[in-house]
C-alpha cells in the first residue's frame, strides 16, 4: 500500500537518485550560507539612493522575489515589484533598482529584460551562478553575486530568497532581519527533523498531507504571508510530483472562488483542499478561513490544514515551504516518480530555440 510505502526508506533511492530529498534537507544550512555569503558581497554605496526595487526572474528564482516582497511589505522603504517578462517596465528610471536573478544565468526572459535595463540609468545588480547573465554582467560592470549549490533551481529557494532580503537590509530600504534569519533557520531545523523520510506516517505531517493529497488534484489556499507560499506548493506539486495542482488567496478567492464549488460535482471527489495558516494571518482573513472551510465542507469536498512553526514572518514562511517541499517529494514516492526532472520544461525550451 502507498502508505506503507513512505515508511519504507529502500524506496527513496530507487526513485530518487539525485537525490531531491537531501535537497530539501539542507534548507536550514542553505538559509544560513546564503544569508552570511551575501553579507560579504560588496554593495556600490550609491545603490541605496532608490525608492523601487525591480526583481526580473522565472520560476525558482521569481518566486524568491514573491516571497522577499511579501515578507517585507510593511515594512519596506521602496516599491519592490516582482517581473515574470521578456520586457522591462516602461517605469524604471533612475532611482530603480534592477536585479536580475537567475540560477543557471540562461533564462532568456530575464536576460531579454535585464539586456533592455543596460539602456536605462538604473541600478544593476545580478544573483546567478554563471551562464549568459554573469557574462552580461561583467562586461558592462554590473555586480553580481555568484553562489554554487548544485540542484534544481527549484530547490535552491534560499539562495533566491536571502541575499535579495540581505542586500535591502544593508541598503537600509528594510529593518534588520538578522534574528529573524537565525529564528527561520533553527525552526526549519527543528521542523525538518519531524518530518523528513525516517519519520513514520504516523508521526509525520508531510508524509500525512502527502497521502491525502495522492490521486487528487491539490488546490493549496493561502492568506498574508502564506500566499506567496501556497504558489510555492504548487509549482513544487507541479515541478516535483508531476501532480496537477493548483493555488488562490485569500480575500481574493472569496470574491469568485467560492462561488464554483457546485460543478462539475462529480469531480469533487477527487479534490483535496489544503489551507495554509499562520499566526501573522489578518483575523478578518482567520474568519474567511472559517467560512471558506464552512462552505468548501457543505459543497463535498475535502480540507485539511496546514500551520506554519515560529515567531516570525520569516519563521512562518520558511516553515511552510519546508513543509510543502517535503509534501511534493513525498507525493513523488507515491507516484513512483523522479522528482528532479523536468523533462517537459527541457523540451519545450529546445522547441523554443529551435524557432528563434
Amino acid at each position: 500500500m502507498n502508505e506503507i510505502m513512505l515508511d519504507e526508506l529502500s524506496a527513496y533511492p530507487q526513485y530518487d537518485p539525485a537525490g531531491m530529498g537531501q535537497r530539501i534537507r539542507e534548507l536550514p544550512e542553505q538559509i544560513l550560507d546564503a544569508w552570511k555569503l551575501a553579507g560579504e558581497f560588496p554593495l556600490p554605496d550609491d545603490y541605496a539612493a532608490v525608492d523601487k526595487v525591480v526583481v526580473l526572474g522565472m520560476g525558482g528564482s521569481a518566486i524568491g522575489g514573491d516571497l522577499v516582497k511579501r515578507v517585507i511589505a510593511n515594512e519596506s522603504k521602496a516599491q519592490v515589484s516582482v517581473f515574470r517578462e521578456y520586457n522591462l517596465p516602461a517605469w524604471v528610471d533612475g532611482r530603480t533598482l534592477v536585479i536580475a536573478s537567475s540560477y543557471s544565468g540562461n533564462t532568456e526572459e530575464t536576460l531579454s529584460a535585464f539586456d533592455q535595463s543596460l539602456k536605462t540609468p538604473a541600478k544593476k545588480l545580478v544573483i546567478t551562478t554563471g551562464g549568459n547573465l554573469l557574462d552580461t554582467a561583467r562586461q558592462n560592470d554590473v555586480p553580481a553575486f555568484v553562489f554554487s549549490y548544485s540542484a534544481q533551481p527549484r530547490a535552491a529557494i534560499a539562495w533566491g530568497i536571502f541575499p535579495l532580503l540581505n542586500f535591502l537590509v544593508r541598503l537600509g530600504l528594510v529593518p534588520d532581519k538578522a534574528a529573524e534569519v537565525a529564528e527561520a533557520a533553527m525552526v526549519t531545523e527543528q521542523f525538518a527533523r519531524k518530518i523528513e523520510p525516517s519519520k513514520l506516517l504516523s508521526h509525520n505531517l508531510a508524509k500525512d498531507l502527502a497521502y491525502k493529497l495522492n490521486g487528487r488534484i491539490a488546490v493549496i489556499y493561502g492568506a498574508d504571508v502564506a500566499a506567496e507560499v501556497a504558489y510555492r506548493w504548487q509549482t513544487q506539486i507541479n515541478e516535483n510530483s508531476k501532480q496537477w495542482a493548483f493555488s488562490q488567496t485569500l480575500p481574493e478567492l472569496n470574491h469568485n472562488a467560492v462561488v464554483g464549488y457546485q460543478f462539475p460535482a462529480d469531480l469533487l471527489h477527487k479534490i483535496q483542499v489544503v489551507m495554509l495558516r499562520s499566526n501573522q494571518i489578518y483575523r478578518r482573513n482567520l474568519k474567511r478561513y472559517q467560512i471558506t472551510a464552512e462552505l468548501l465542507t457543505r459543497a463535498g469536498a475535502r480540507i485539511t490544514f496546514a500551520d506554519g512553526r515560529g515567531i516570525s514572518p520569516l519563521a512562518q514562511m520558511m516553515s511552510l515551504i519546508l513543509l510543502g517541499d517535503y509534501v511534493s517529494y513525498y507525493l513523488a514516492i507515491l507516484n513512483r516518480t523522479d522528482p528532479t526532472p523536468v523533462d517537459t520544461i527541457t523540451y519545450l525550451k529546445e522547441q523554443l530555440a529551435d524557432t528563434g
